[in-house]
Parts: structure tokens; C-alpha cells; sequence
């Protein structure tokens, strides 16, 4: 399981620990980004020795950008070959209904759509591997949990940045806090609900997929015949099979209206038009230097 030493994960070593008993390991991931991370890699050590719990110190570098996006790309990446080189058969994490509920409205205010909205499920995988990763703590509460490694009586590790008001969520979660009118559950099974449908919507375009999508001379053929939100998927499925990109929610949109229009439009390395067989999606030819 990953552990960072906040009083979420601190709480998810606990209750795995006291459900299985010799039959979990953790592992704290030190993004080096405060000076503080190192000693605190430390603590959760001391307090998994305490339990005889293994636990492993991986250490990372994050590349220079959005940082708490880089931050958990190498956190899994490093999760994962700790994983493997273990022999580990899944992955914890303590995400809770608070870290759902602050997800659905930090998306809703950017207008996501719903594989955006849709909340982590249960079960998944570690991002970019076939790994199983398993979140056992969804129907919990942060203060639930606080008070778990409170009767424990060890002392959580509070990250400066969940009240940072430079991040989006830090501001999302004061904003929860501070309106007694949202019902956190509820909000939380929404998001569950969303994910509900995200599945559904992969399932129809895995349909229209089969049914609307041949191969041609130059590329791919799409004649639509679904709703909007699941011809989305398979333009988005196109663009990255030809192209190899991951794009954007945004210009898979233009893209659609584009071509709804009748207009000819490109993404990536791609060129999208209209034809009589339907939306051609093609390489855009090499420039001569």
C-alpha cells in the first residue's frame, strides 16, 4: 500500500494491518519537493516497524511543470516497479468520499464532461500497467479516518500544500469546509454514479467502434452514427491510434463540430475531412525543407 504519513494513508496502514495481519507492505514515496519529506519517509518507517509491516522508501524526481501532475506520474511509476520487484499482487491507496466529492467540483468548475466527472471506482489499475490498485476506503469520511490514527495516538504528517491557495483543490477543500449546505456523501456517489456512465459510454463507442470505424488507403474511416458524447470516444480512440498523442478533451470537441459543419479540420499530426464514405482521418503530408 502506499503511505505517505498523512493521516489518510496513516489510517489505511492501520486498518489493513489490523484486517490482514502479516499479509501487507508499504511504501512511502519521497517526491523531494520539501525538505521535511525525507524525515517524514522516515516516520511512517518507524511506525510500520512497529507493526512489522515491510515497508520501502522510494525516491523520485518530478519534472519541472504542473506540479502535482508530474508528482503523481512518478509516484505510481515508482509504486509500480516496487510492485513488481516485490511480487505484490495489488495496490491500496486511501483515497476517500472527500477526495471524491473535491474532484467533482473542482471539474465541474472546468467544465469537464463525464469521463472528467466520473469518480475513481473501487477497483482499477495502477496508472500504466495492468497492476490491480485498489481503493478500500471510499465509503469513509477525512475526519473518520483523522480520528482512527488519533486512537492509535501517533501523530499524522499534515503536507503544506492541502491548505495552499495556489492549488485548486487546496481552495476546493476550504470551500467544502466551510458550507455545511453540501452533502459530501451524496456528492461522492454522484461521482460513483458518473463513473457508472463513463463505463457505459465506453461500451457504446466500443460498439460504434466495430459497427462506423474501416480501415483506408491512409488512415481511418468514421461514418457516426451515435450520440455526440460517444462519437467523441471513438475520434478520440482515432486520434490516438494514428497520431499516437493523448489529446485534449477541448480539441476532440472542435474536432466533432468541425467536421459536423462539413469543414475540414486537423489535430496533432492528423487531417480530418468530410467524404462520401464518411470522416477520413488521415497523416498530414510531410513539409519539404
Amino acid at each position: 500500500m502506499a503511505v505517505s504519513g498523512g493521516p489518510d494513508s496513516l489510517a489505511l496502514l492501520l486498518l489493513a494491518h489490523a484486517a490482514l495481519p502479516g499479509q501487507v507492505a508499504a511504501a512511502t514515496v519521497d517526491h523531494r519537493l520539501r525538505a521535511e519529506s525525507a524525515q517524514e519517509a522516515t516516520m511512517v518507517a518507524r511506525i510500520c516497524a512497529e507493526l512489522g509491516v515491510p515497508h520501502a522508501i522510494l525516491g523520485v524526481e518530478v519534472d519541472a511543470g504542473n506540479i502535482q501532475a508530474q508528482a503523481r506520474v512518478a509516484r505510481y511509476a515508482a509504486l509500480a516497479g516496487w510492485m513488481e520487484a516485490e511480487g505484490l499482487s495489488a495496490l491500496l491507496t486511501a483515497h476517500h468520499s472527500d477526495d471524491q466529492a473535491e474532484t467533482l467540483l473542482l471539474r465541474l468548475g472546468r467544465g469537464s464532461g463525464v469521463a472528467g466527472l466520473a469518480g475513481v471506482r473501487a477497483r482499477g489499475q495502477v496508472p500504466g500497467t495492468r497492476l490491480p490498485l485498489l481503493r478500500p476506503l471510499l465509503g469513509w469520511r477525512r475526519a473518520e479516518l483523522a480520528g482512527v490514527v488519533a486512537a492509535a495516538g501517533l501523530e499524522a504528517v499534515q503536507d503544506p500544500s492541502n491548505t495552499d491557495d495556489r492549488f485548486d483543490r487546496a481552495r476546493i477543500r476550504k470551500a467544502i469546509a466551510g458550507a455545511d449546505w453540501l452533502d459530501v456523501p451524496a456528492l461522492a456517489l454522484s461521482a460513483a454514479n458518473l463513473a457508472d456512465a463513463a463505463l457505459a459510454l465506453d461500451w457504446a463507442a466500443a460498439r460504434e467502434w466495430q459497427e462506423g470505424v474501416a480501415k483506408a488507403p491512409m488512415g481511418l474511416t468514421y461514418r457516426p452514427q451515435a450520440p455526440r458524447a460517444v462519437a467523441l470516444r471513438v475520434i478520440e480512440r482515432i486520434v490516438r491510434e494514428l497520431d499516437g498523442s493523448d489529446p485534449r478533451g477541448g480539441q476532440i470537441a472542435h474536432l466533432f463540430e468541425e467536421l459536423l459543419a462539413r469543414r475540414p479540420a486537423s489535430i496533432g499530426n492528423l487531417v480530418a475531412r468530410v467524404t462520401p464514405e464518411g470522416w477520413s482521418f488521415t497523416k498530414a503530408p510531410q513539409r519539404r525543407s
